[in-house]
């Protein structure tokens, strides 16, 4: 297994801290209509990583009630390195 990076060359671990900077626009483009702004949306937040791929890829995720429909939605989605950036508790 690789050990992910972030932009800045600094390796990232189950529970790392890191920051979506950016999302590919042929990523998102491959999304239903419907589901692009709430990832969209994850741009810019923090998110605990959650899990490394035999890739090296970092997943993070995150889920969205919808009460009024009684739903609930979610996308978890693997980050290459220049689409996150490590941070800590100083840089939130």
């Amino acid at each position: 297994m690789h050990q992910p990076k972030d932009k800045h060359g600094r390796p990232v671990t189950v529970g790392s801290r890191v920051r979506l900077l950016e999302l590919s626009p042929r990523f998102l483009e491959s999304l239903p209509a419907d589901e692009i702004e709430d990832v969209r949306s994850m741009i810019g937040e923090v998110f605990e990583v959650d899990e490394i791929d035999q890739y090296g890829c970092a997943w993070v995720g995150k889920g969205w009630s919808i009460p009024e429909e009684g739903k609930y939605t979610g996308h978890s989605l693997a980050l290459d390195a220049n689409e996150m950036e490590l941070v800590d508790d100083h840089t939130l």
